[in-house]
């Protein structure tokens, strides 16, 4: 990895906002790819999101780290878009589900699902599995992406997608669900019962385009 992108992601995960902005715009300056930066960001949230689990940080740390990361995303933007340019179309649902806070992630692959074309409702974060039902209803997403960092989210995405599978009727299919979150591995998809799982945005992405080119 170039030495300005992991001195990025240590500053990231610092919550050295000064530090994180300067090596942006200087990395862009320099012709660096925006989604390397962008990805090295990523890495540096889910470094954010152990620090919150470890109680080295608290719910100020996590305001604060979305703070930075939608200054590095108004920067990246226009360069990133750009890079990410292609045709797709379908819709996604996404939230981060019940009694989980965090959106960097969610807010990544929403922003990386529209610059591909995709209709993208996002619920936010705290998202009741109710709440998923109802919406994924009135929208009739082609993929529900279910976000969540802490460990204690997994039984949020289970109640989840077993409140989907149970309402597939109403849906008119049953959609596919993708998670994604930090901690996420095989283990907990089969734990929870999604169809797909991720860590990393733009493979969100590929997943959602590979669901929608074979519906």
């Amino acid at each position: 990895m170039d030495d300005r992108l992991e001195t990025l992601t240590l500053a990231m995960t610092a919550l050295d906002e000064q530090t994180v902005l300067a090596l942006v715009k200087e990395a862009l300056a320099d012709s660096t790819s925006a989604l390397a930066v962008v990805q090295a960001c990523e890495r540096g949230m889910r470094g954010v999101g152990e620090r919150y689990e470890q109680e080295e940080v608290f719910l100020t740390g996590l305001i604060m780290a979305g703070e930075i990361f939608r200054q590095v995303l108004t920067l990246t933007q226009s360069d990133l878009e750009q890079e990410l340019a292609g045709s797709a179309s379908g819709k996604v649902l996404l939230g981060t589900v019940a009694g989980d806070i965090h959106n960097i992630g969610k807010n990544l692959v929403g922003t990386a699902l529209r610059s591909f074309g995709f209709t993208v409702t996002d619920l936010g974060v705290d998202v009741s599995p109710k709440r998923f039902v109802e919406e994924a209803r009135a929208f009739q997403p082609d993929v529900v992406g279910l976000s969540g960092l802490i460990t204690a989210s997994y039984q949020s995405m289970r109640e989840t997608i077993g409140l989907l599978r149970e309402h597939a009727a109403d849906l008119g299919r049953r959609v596919p669900v993708v998670i994604g979150g930090g901690t996420i591995d095989e283990r907990v998809r089969e734990f929870v019962g999604a169809d797909y799982w991720t860590v990393d945005a733009l493979e969100g992405v590929r997943i959602c385009q590979r669901i929608t080119s074979a519906g």
